[in-house]
């Protein structure tokens, strides 16, 4: 038994025994295999430690192990060198983004690194990550991206060099605080009794490690609270900084940098003062001095308050000149959310929802507070909401100076409950936007205990009964369902099945919260297959095909059956590389799985060619063998052997249970199917003059020949003749063709040439795939050998075997050619091409269709589309009492108030990744869908006829269901390495905003119909306000609000009173809950961070890139002429994290506004870092 299959063939009880460490040293590759795949397959467990391994390397190895063939050639595991973890690392050393598992890296436990570094040595990158517990449940999973903090030292006067590299720590959010501050302390000195502070500062690219004590404060330092607290509990995120002071003298370099007599500045307090409430659990930033642990402390250091807790602890900040400037309010509804690393998908979500006006009433009146649900066992106990009430009242204050703020207590919360949201990689943002709602919905269930209600079923009738049965069903999921969420987002399809044998009518009735519309857009997979008749006298052909991407290799030989005219299940489609079968393509394989430069051929047999799964074999089934062409093998003089020299295309046999019985009828059936491939195919057989009716076959006529080369039975090639009267000798000495006055004569095959290859059989090519070990020839079998084992009668083949044709130089030259030649008397390059009508129409209608532009009622109309279900997604008859590919149509039956639009601009293919950047068109006013919905029209005509349609909830039908833009969410880039950016309509101040992370612009609303629109946000107009019974009770929740709010505070009171023009402190919105009114002036916008900007294919796409970016005059209202505005180009990366613009809130040295909203005085554009900046212009430009 050889190596291999003495290693497959270990049993599981076995394998435990070489297991061990020392043994791993002494195993061969194949068992090397199988000892890594016995770890991998254990379960994490939290605690572990295991380790990302390239798989680009990782496959190398497999191929390396098991002999299988890599398309860049056979590797030897001597060439595999160490663990080559390049591919996953940045130049920095920091893993990419968007890796994924099983097609970027593999999950390997310690014991297969240990065994690895062992068995290839030591990598340059070694990639540990620790498997810790994640969300509510505790769900073990690895953390790929633990927090990388970067480390600096606080120094009075800076000595270092600007280009020393820079310090970092990287922990595990689930280590603690304490940990933390060691850490970073061991990380700039070996000491370990020196008292020490930890100084946490706004994140942002700092040079060296030393950092200035002057800038201490103005980059947002607080004191680091030392605790058991973990990372993630304490809002620890990637990228954060960390300054440490040590103690010199028994003096702090920090106390130096507060002038005398100055005031204490207390933190900020939380949005909510109850000591119960969400916030207040999670809060409290405490100053801490941290010492270390010793029997007796330094002298003047009090011990024993390193590591304790103060909550009213003050933190005497840094004066600096930068905070005695006026502080500018910005207005309500324009605060950017910093990207905390990868996080622009859910900063763009939460500025949609947050800007949807209906849903910011009900959280700012505070109503959700009381109906809060913690004990639904399907929510997020409270936690969801409560995080985004707290957040929606920040965003909205009415007195908020910070241009930005970094979500950090909603992120945790976030993936506390929704672990895949966990970590600083990309996510998809509608992902994030379905989880929020049904998040909301669950935390604000008003249905306490929920009932069991069984769906109702169609049991047929007309329109009356179809209406009924639509109100059954919602009624029913009301029953179990009713929040702020049902009131304004979630509406009803109606989804029809009818089955094709019965023609069964099955309808129901399901809620939606959002819309997925599918883009009109065939994404086609294209290619030109090489098709192989059965028949060696018809050509093969090259094909070229497009198929829907998705489909599977059944679908696309079910294509190539019907233009073919031969049974789909007759195709055999496999791919060939390096002159071998590479990848046995059968009906699980996706097109999509295939590259562009891949070759695939597509055989087509006399018999089912048993690539589908379900297929059950018969004992009568004949053997279809994978053929291969060789070079005769010679034994080498030195020891080991030498590789097969593989040439010409593979090809298969089919061979029924009769021949394959006998070496002659194996050889025959072989000879075949080669004629196909050589010129001087009539060599390969003895020939006679034919008789009236054919004994073997279909007559042949051998056209005339003007030479031809002699072959000999030993394979020896004679010289070139010239013929004159006769051929002689010239496929064997003892047969003769017909004289030369007889060339036109039918002659007919006697039988085929013995002796031309040697003919040898090989077991173990499952799949027909041939591996790097199965060259060689010292594997391959004898005749003789298997006619021993084998009783009379019995087939000499057996299931998974290939056959090796072995030609001498002289043979393979005569039939083939050579390399030299350029293969001359082969077919392999000889290709006709196959067009078919179907394929023509196919791409002259994709070429009409892209010349129009395609519209958002193009992908409603493609998504109630009727459609047949797939042959994996069937449906059960109920009357047939069997699965049917039924046909399946949606319909929308009633919309909401609210309707939430998803672009689908990704595929789902597990290989597929890919975006449709097409655009498509969206009205910004007026988007009616009124003929689209089916309770309107069932409404009318019930109307018309009498029905009491108040019993069936239908209402308001003269009323027109338009909709008007109010919010985009838009993706830019590829998929996975994107950027999200929104777009919203804030109803306060009247005026549309782009949201990039922090920077926040004006806009005007035609930017966002754009190519990068993913999720669109539409409200509908209204006789009545929205909202349903949501709206009563913010009504009622809103009344004490407006009598509080008519009553101007006093620190906003003006010293004079306002002119009777002035507009009012606060404006009513819809519901009676008042929100605080915009200045009339503009405020200055906030600063866009440094991230790189877009590549030159997304600038084309960028509205906001393509415009100059300048305010208008109406924006700026009092600009004087001869000025223009100098703004930043806005970012579009969404690696980089922000900083938190909160941190310049808590070193000012007053954090009450002293501006009213009734102040009308232009606001200076020297009074905040980040105003616009004003340059005088020439008087003949134009602003």
């Amino acid at each position: 038994m050889d190596e291999t299959a003495r290693a497959v063939s270990v049993p599981d009880s076995d394998i435990d025994s070489y297991m061990m460490p020392v043994a791993t040293v002494n195993l061969t590759p194949p068992e090397k295999f199988e000892y890594i795949k016995h770890l991998r397959g254990k379960s994490m467990q939290v605690g572990e430690t295991w380790f990302l391994v390239s798989r680009q390397w990782y496959r190398r190895w497999e191929f390396a192990c098991l002999g299988t063939m890599d398309k860049t050639g056979p590797v030897e595991e001597r060439d595999i060198g160490p663990v080559d973890n390049t591919p996953l690392v940045n130049q920095d050393g920091n893993i990419t983004s968007d890796l994924i598992e099983g097609v970027d890296v593999e999950f390997l436990p310690e014991d297969a690194w240990n065994a690895f570094t062992t068995w290839y040595g030591t990598p340059t990158h070694a990639l540990p990550r620790s498997v810790i517990s994640r969300g509510q449940f505790g769900q073990p999973s690895l953390e790929l991206r633990p927090p990388r903090l970067r480390v600096l030292h606080l120094v009075g006067v800076r000595t270092d060099q600007a280009d020393r590299r820079p310090e970092y720590v990287t922990l595990s959010t689930k280590d603690t605080v304490e940990l933390l501050s060691r850490q970073l302390v061991a990380r700039l000195s070996a000491r370990s009794n020196i008292p020490y502070k930890i100084w946490k500062i706004q994140p942002g690219e700092y040079e060296g490690v030393q950092f200035p004590a002057e800038k201490l404060f103005s980059s947002g330092a607080e004191l680091l609270e030392i605790s058991d607290r973990t990372l993630e509990d304490s809002l620890i995120e990637f990228h954060d900084a960390f300054v440490v002071e040590f103690q010199k003298d028994g003096k702090w370099i920090s106390d130096r940098l507060t002038p005398a007599g100055q005031p204490a500045v207390s933190e900020p307090q939380p949005l909510f003062s109850q000591d119960n409430d969400f916030f207040s659990r999670i809060a409290g930033s405490s100053q801490q001095v941290a010492q270390p642990r010793q029997a007796s402390p330094p002298t003047g250091v009090t011990p024993s308050t390193s590591f304790s807790k103060s909550k009213d602890t003050q933190i005497t900040p840094f004066r600096s000149h930068v905070f005695s400037k006026a502080k500018v309010v910005q207005e309500p509804g324009t605060l950017g959310l910093a990207n905390m690393g990868n996080t622009c998908f859910m900063n763009s979500a939460l500025q949609c929802l947050a800007h949807t006006e209906e849903l910011a009433n009900y959280f700012l009146s505070g109503l959700y507070q009381s109906e809060l649900n913690p004990d639904n066992p399907l929510g997020m106990q409270g936690a969801i909401a409560e995080a985004f009430g707290s957040l929606l009242h920040r965003i909205w204050a009415k007195d908020l100076s910070a241009t930005s703020y970094s979500p950090r207590e909603f992120k945790l919360q976030l993936q506390r409950f929704a672990p895949q949201f966990s970590g600083y990689q990309q996510h998809d943002s509608q992902e994030l936007v379905a989880f929020l709602l049904d998040g909301l919905h669950e935390d604000l269930n008003r249905v306490r205990k929920k009932p069991y209600v069984e769906k109702p079923d169609w049991e047929g009738g007309g329109d009356l009964e179809l209406a009924q049965l639509a109100q059954e069903s919602w009624q029913g999921y009301m029953r179990r369902n009713d929040s702020v969420i049902v009131d304004l987002f979630q509406g009803q399809y109606q989804s029809t099945l009818v089955c094709p044998e019965c023609h069964k009518v099955s309808i129901t009735f399901d809620p939606f919260m959002y819309l997925t519309l599918p883009i009109p857009i065939e994404r086609k997979w294209a290619h030109t297959i090489r098709y192989v008749p059965w028949d060696s006298s018809k050509p093969h052909v090259e094909v070229p095909i497009e198929i829907a991407r998705g489909a599977t290799f059944k679908d696309l030989r079910s294509l190539l059956g019907r233009w073919m005219g031969v049974p789909a299940e007759n195709l055999l489609t496999m791919e060939i590389f390096g002159n071998r079968f590479y990848k046995n393509l059968d009906d699980t394989v996706q097109c999509d799985d295939m590259s562009e430069n891949d070759v695939i051929f597509c055989y087509e047999l006399p018999c089912n060619a048993r690539q589908s799964r379900s297929y059950k074999a018969k004992d009568d089934d004949p053997f279809i063998v994978p053929v291969f062409l060789n070079d005769l093998y010679v034994r080498p003089i030195t020891y080991g052997y030498r590789s097969q020299s593989a040439f010409g295309h593979p090809f298969f046999a089919v061979i029924d249970q009769e021949d394959a019985c006998t070496v002659g009828g194996i050889y025959s059936a072989v000879v075949d199917q080669l004629q196909r491939w050589t010129r001087n195919a009539q060599d390969l057989y003895v020939w006679e003059e034919g008789q009236v009716t054919p004994i073997n076959g279909a007559p042949v006529i051998v056209p005339p020949i003007d030479s031809f080369t002699e072959i000999k039975v030993n394979g020896d090639a004679g010289e070139e003749m010239i013929i004159e009267d006769d051929i002689t000798n010239a496929i064997g000495e003892e047969d003769t063709l017909p004289n030369s006055g007889s060339f036109d004569a039918v002659l007919r095959k006697v039988e085929v040439k013995k002796e031309i290859f040697d003919l040898r059989p090989q077991s173990g090519h499952k799949d027909y795939i041939t591996s790097i070990h199965s060259y060689n020839p010292q594997r391959l079998d004898s005749w003789e050998g298997r006619i021993e084992q084998m009783r009379e009668g019995v087939p000499l083949l057996k299931e998974w075997d290939a056959l090796y044709c072995e030609f001498d130089k002289n043979m393979k030259t005569y039939f083939f050619g050579d390399e030299i030649s350029r293969w001359e008397h082969s077919t392999w390059e000889t290709w006709e091409t196959f067009i078919h009508p179907e394929y023509a129409e196919a791409k002259q209608a994709a070429l009409n269709k892209s010349s129009g532009g395609i519209s958002i009622d193009d992908c409603l109309e493609e998504f109630t589309k009727e459609e047949k279900l797939g042959e994996d997604d069937l449906w059960y008859c109920p009357r047939c009492k069997k699965h049917q590919q039924a046909t399946k149509k949606f319909d929308l039956w009633k919309v909401p108030d609210i309707l939430a639009v998803h672009l689908k601009r990704f595929s789902n293919s597990r290989a597929l990744r890919d975006k449709i950047d097409a655009f498509v068109d969206f009205p910004i006013e007026g988007f009616d869908l009124t003929h689209l919905v089916g309770e309107r029209k069932i409404g009318k005509k019930l109307n018309d006829s009498g029905a009491n349609l108040q019993e069936l909830g239908i209402h308001d039908l003269d009323e027109p269901l338009i909709y008007d833009l109010y919010a985009v969410d838009e993706h830019l880039g590829g998929l996975g390495g994107g950027h999200y950016r929104a777009y919203a309509f804030n109803h306060v101040i009247g005026q549309w905003y782009h949201f990039d992370d922090s920077y926040v612009t004006r806009t005007e609303a035609y930017h966002a119909v754009n190519t990068n629109a993913y999720l669109l946000f539409y409200k509908r107009r209204s006789n009545r306000p929205l909202g349903g019974k949501t709206l009563l009770r913010i009504d009622e929740a809103a009344q004490e609000s407006i009598e509080d709010d008519d009553i101007t505070p006093a620190e906003h009171q003006l010293p004079t009173p306002p002119e009777e023009t002035s507009p009012p402190a606060f404006v009513r919105a819809q519901g009676g809950f008042s929100v605080p009114r915009s200045p009339d002036k503009a405020t200055p916008l906030s600063s866009s961070p440094l991230d790189d900007l877009p590549t030159f294919d997304q600038s084309h796409n960028d509205p906001l890139i393509q415009s100059s970016l300048l305010l208008d005059t109406n924006g700026l209202h009092t600009l004087e002429p001869g000025w223009t505005i100098e703004r930043p180009p806005s970012p579009t990366s969404s690696v980089a994290t922000e900083g938190d613009d909160d941190y310049q809130k808590l070193s000012s040295p007053d954090n009450s506004s002293n501006i009213s909203w009734e102040d009308n005085a232009p606001t200076s554009p020297g009074t905040s870092d980040k105003s616009p900046s004003l340059r005088p212009v020439d008087s003949h430009q134009g602003l």
